[in-house]
């Protein structure tokens, strides 16, 4: 899962969210030093990864990469899986999907001051781009891709991945839809217990 599920899976509370979204940046017991929301969203965020990267339909979707894309393909199938939640939003979310990420935008200059300095460095380069709303589109997966490619230094060969993303459509499509009724109702149970 990328950006857009873990901020969508986070459920209402603005800080749980928060802590989803900037999860990775932080490491081992550096969560305890946050707020109690943004902790929750941490840990969340954690089991969100563990239980996706351990789930066969999810590995089923890598499979189809890794010959070409290697240890990358974990994270190119997360920013597909981002592209088959915006693209069929209105399934997931009574809340159009502009209306959404807007309002998380907004939570996020909010709380400005609780951010790791990662992610104040990302946003303005994420809200200015809207890499949210640009998921909805198969063009704005390449531009993603390609942007995280030139982070390897081109050595991830993402911003080719596209490529399979039409090739395989109907195929990721379905897997997305089958993993992420799972993951919602995993994530709901998870929540409760934080």
């Amino acid at each position: 899962m990328n950006f857009l599920a873990h901020i969508y899976l986070s459920g209402e509370n603005d800080l749980i969210k928060i802590g989803n979204f900037m999860a990775d940046g932080i490491r081992g017991k550096q969560f305890e030093h946050f707020p109690s929301e943004v902790q929750k969203g941490i840990l969340l965020h954690r089991f969100i990864d563990t239980y996706t990267d351990s789930h066969d339909t999810f590995r089923q979707s890598t499979k189809r990469l890794h010959e070409k894309y290697h240890h990358y393909a974990g994270v190119i199938v997360d920013i597909f899986y981002d592209h088959f939640l915006a693209k069929n939003w209105s399934q997931y979310s009574d809340e159009k999907l502009e209306d959404f990420v807007s309002r998380f935008y907004n939570s996020l200059h909010n709380n400005y001051s609780i951010l790791t300095e990662k992610t104040q460095g990302l946003m303005p380069y994420m809200i200015e781009r809207n890499w949210l709303l640009s998921y909805r589109t198969v063009e704005g997966i390449h531009n993603i891709l390609t942007q995280m490619d030139r982070r390897s230094k081109n050595t991830s060969k993402m911003q080719f991945a596209s490529e399979e993303l039409k090739e395989f459509y109907n195929e990721f499509e379905t897997e997305f839809t089958s993993f992420f009724e799972e993951i919602q109702e995993q994530s709901k149970q998870k929540l409760l217990s934080l």
